[in-house]
C-alpha cells in the first residue's frame, strides 16, 4: 500500500492536471463561459448556465455580513476569478484567488487585466489545503463548489479558521452527499469526479463545530443541483458533434454518463447542495 503522504500527492496532481487539460477546457467553455465554473441558481427555464451562476454569486454575497470596501476576501478553487470580480465591482472588496489549476488562473489574470481590476483581485497558485498566507489574513473566506475536490476536508477548514481573523466569516458550496443515500449510489459519481467520497452536511458542521466555527446559516437550494447538471448535458448534446471532433468520442461519452449520474443522484435525493455560512468564533 503507498504511503498517505504519496496518495495524497497523487490525489492533489490528478485535480491539477484534470482542470489543466485542454478537454475539460472545451467541455466547460461549451457550457459555462468565462466568468462563473459554478452551479447556479435557476429561475426559469430560460436561463443559461451563466445567468444562474451569476444569481450563486450575488445570493452568496447577500448573506455576508458587513461586506463593504476593505473587506478581506479569500476566494479558495476560485475558477476564473468571477466572483472575485464581482466582490470588487459591487462592493468593493480586495479579494486573493487561490486556486490549484494554472491554467484557470491564467485566464482569471487575463480578465481581471480586461476589467480593470488587477489591483485589487490577486491570483495565487496554490492549494487551499496549504494557504500561502499568514494567520488572521482575512475577514471573509469564500469557496463554491471546490472543498468536495479535496482528500483532506478537515485540514481544508482549519487552514480557513487560521488565516481568517476572530469574528470571520466564511461562506461556500459544495456539492455533498444526502442524509438517505445508500453508499453505493454515489460510486457513479465519485468514479466521473475522481474521489474516494462526497462531503455531507452533517459532517461538515461537525468538522467546522470542532474546529471553533459557530453556523450562522445553511441555505437549502438541493433541487438546483439536478436543473444544473441537466442544463450542462443538454448543452454538451446541442454541440456534441463539434466536442467529439475537439475532445474525442470516449472523453466525450465519459462526461455525458458522468452528467446523468449527477442529475439522477440530484433528482432522487442522494445528493444536496446549499450555501453554509459560519463565523469563526
Amino acid at each position: 500500500m503507498r504511503p498517505p503522504e504519496v496518495r495524497y500527492a497523487e490525489a492533489v496532481e490528478s485535480v491539477r492536471s484534470y482542470y489543466n487539460s485542454d478537454d475539460v477546457r472545451r467541455i466547460y467553455a461549451n457550457s459555462y463561459g468565462d466568468e462563473h465554473l459554478h452551479l447556479g441558481i435557476y429561475e426559469n427555464d430560460t436561463d443559461t448556465v451563466d445567468e444562474a451562476g451569476q444569481r450563486t454569486v450575488e445570493r452568496i454575497a447577500s448573506i455576508i455580513q458587513g461586506l463593504g470596501p476593505g473587506t478581506r476576501v479569500l476566494d479558495i478553487g476560485a475558477g476564473h476569478g468571477g466572483s472575485a470580480r464581482y466582490l470588487f465591482r459591487q462592493y468593493g472588496c480586495h479579494v486573493a484567488c487561490l486556486n490549484l489549476s494554472e491554467e484557470q488562473n491564467s485566464r482569471n489574470r487575463a480578465l481581471n487585466a480586461r476589467d480593470n481590476c488587477s489591483l485589487a483581485v490577486n491570483v495565487v497558485d496554490g492549494s487551499f489545503e496549504d494557504v500561502p498566507v499568514t494567520d488572521d489574513s482575512f475577514d471573509v473566506v469564500w469557496s463554491q463548489d471546490a472543498i468536495l475536490h479535496s482528500t483532506r476536508r478537515r485540514q481544508v477548514f482549519a487552514e480557513v479558521g487560521r488565516v481568517l481573523r476572530k469574528n470571520g466569516q466564511f461562506i461556500f458550496t459544495d456539492p455533498m452527499q444526502g442524509d438517505s443515500c445508500p453508499a453505493e449510489a454515489l460510486q457513479p459519481i465519485l468514479d466521473r469526479v475522481h474521489l474516494d467520497s462526497l462531503g455531507s452536511l452533517r459532517e461538515y458542521r461537525a468538522m467546522l463545530s470542532e474546529l471553533g466555527f459557530e453556523e450562522l446559516e445553511f441555505v437549502d437550494l438541493t433541487p438546483h443541483l439536478a436543473t444544473h447538471y441537466g442544463r450542462i448535458l443538454d448543452d454538451l448534446l446541442a454541440n456534441e458533434q463539434d466536442l467529439t471532433t475537439q475532445c474525442g468520442a470516449d472523453h466525450v461519452r465519459r462526461v455525458k454518463t458522468g452528467l446523468r449520474h449527477w442529475v439522477d443522484g440530484g433528482n432522487r435525493g442522494y445528493l444536496q447542495w446549499g450555501i453554509l455560512h459560519f463565523r469563526k468564533t
